[in-house]
């Protein structure tokens, strides 16, 4: 199985966002640069089987300029396992469902993503590994994914992506 983790692209700030927070939108500089950073992953030939979301806006809004952006025929998959408040554990255990063949391409937030991609390559949650936002990693597992089984295969900042996408 592929993974491929993907921060939301940038949303209103939370220090002027007057509403709750689940229900802050990308801003229009947001959802230039995470179309733009998508289109650098075309390059890296990323075609997912599955697209899985947080239920917030911003990451609802990711996840279709990645569906529109990527050609992906099916609905972005609200998964409550990529909310802020869930746990590297529960993200490992979403995925138990997936099959080897699959490339399944989740769109959440920081500080969980980050702790996610360290359960899955060392074990456990590392300091230091974040993503900025529109950021992805590309984590592979042989067999059914487990912590600590994951090989790092890709981890590129959104700057990287929207150069690729140029090129």
């Amino acid at each position: 199985m592929e993974c491929i983790l993907f921060r939301h692209g940038i949303a209103a700030d939370w220090r002027d966002w007057q509403r709750e927070d689940h229900s802050r939108p990308l801003t229009d500089e947001g959802i230039e640069k995470t179309e733009k950073a998508v289109k650098g992953l075309i390059r890296l030939g990323v075609s997912p089987t599955h697209l899985l979301c947080s239920p917030y806006l911003r990451t609802r809004q990711t996840a279709d300029i990645v569906k529109k952006t990527l050609e992906f025929t099916s609905r972005p998959q609200l998964c409550p396992e990529l909310r802020p408040d869930a746990s590297p554990e529960d993200v490992l255990n979403a995925l138990t469902s997936f099959s080897e063949d699959d490339c399944v391409f989740c769109v959440g937030h920081e500080p969980l993503l980050g702790h996610t991609a360290g359960a899955m390559v060392l074990g456990q949650p590392v300091s230091g590994l974040s993503f900025k936002k529109a950021g992805a990693c590309c984590i592979r597992f042989h067999g059914k994914p487990r912590s600590g089984n994951g090989v790092l295969y890709w981890w590129l900042e959104p700057a990287q992506l929207r150069k690729l996408a140029k090129s």
